[in-house]
């Protein structure tokens, strides 16, 4: 599910280049309302439970991705066809820490903040190892398979612009260091979907990304989080360190947001 390393930090760097326009209301949506690959929204438990329950069929390697994630199909006529799976142990690879775990925990993260961006994580033993099952969404392009950031039809745009800075934010929480061009997905409804989080949680304060707006209400959502709080949902998966480091980095997140609101003012800062 890992593109080429190359052109990781590539995506941030194109989107963080498009401006942010609005629409006015005179735009209309489409007559017909395209599919979604986010058939999980509302019903997370049942798809979570699919996952750790459901018998693979068939498995085969990905020619993709470094960490050497698979493909497993379940029985025709379940919830969903396929998951990705990642077996990864926690630990440092090529420089980087990286863990099956990591995914898992940014599943349970994107929950709390009702994000709805990450698809259905757990972990499951598939022929006796441990690691991350991650539902395969469907039907989506990547960044990468359109050629690079896409641009959406205006009736879209706002709701795009909105999403692509809470990826960003989210990134920049979980210290995100591989947001690539294969690991941003689009389903025809113009969703954003999240994928490829072991790397997430590593040690570090920098931001991923140069946030330039905000989105107050998932920033509402941040500064609700705890120690307590995160211990209770993601200490399975991480240790206190990483929770510490959540918490450092929203910490990071709040100076540089005074610093962009002190320069441009607030309605130039967080989005409408």
């Amino acid at each position: 599910m890992r593109t080429n390393r190359a052109v990781a930090g590539l995506v941030f760097l194109l989107v963080q280049a498009w401006s942010l326009p609005r629409v006015t209301a005179q735009e209309t949506a489409p007559a017909e309302q395209p599919a979604s690959a986010k058939i999980w929204v509302g019903r997370a438990q049942e798809f979570e439970d699919y996952l750790r329950n459901a018998e693979i069929v068939k498995m085969e390697a990905l020619s993709v991705g470094v960490t050497r994630p698979s493909r497993a199909w379940f029985a025709p006529g379940g919830l969903f066809e396929s998951m990705a799976w990642k077996g990864i142990k926690p630990g440092r690879y090529s420089g980087h820490w990286e863990s099956y775990k990591s995914e898992i925990a940014s599943y349970e993260l994107d929950k709390i903040l009702e994000m709805n961006m990450i698809p259905p994580t757990v972990e499951k033993r598939v022929k006796g190892e441990l690691g991350a099952a991650v539902m395969w969404v469907s039907p989506i392009k990547s960044f990468t398979d359109m050629g690079g950031p896409p641009a959406p039809p205006p009736v879209h745009m706002n709701a795009w612009n909105k999403q692509l800075v809470r990826a960003k934010m989210l990134d920049n929480l979980i210290n995100n260091r591989d947001p690539n061009l294969g690991n941003w997905l689009v389903d025809p409804s113009w969703n954003l979907i999240l994928i490829d989080h072991t790397r997430a949680f590593e040690a570090g304060k920098n931001p991923v990304h140069d946030l330039t707006r905000v989105d107050r209400e998932l920033w509402e959502r941040f500064k609700t989080l705890t120690e307590e709080g995160l211990q209770a949902a993601l200490g399975q998966w991480l240790d206190e360190r990483a929770i510490r480091g959540v918490l450092e980095r929203r910490e990071r997140m709040q100076a540089d947001i005074d610093k962009l609101v002190a320069a441009k003012g607030e309605a130039a800062v967080f989005l409408p």
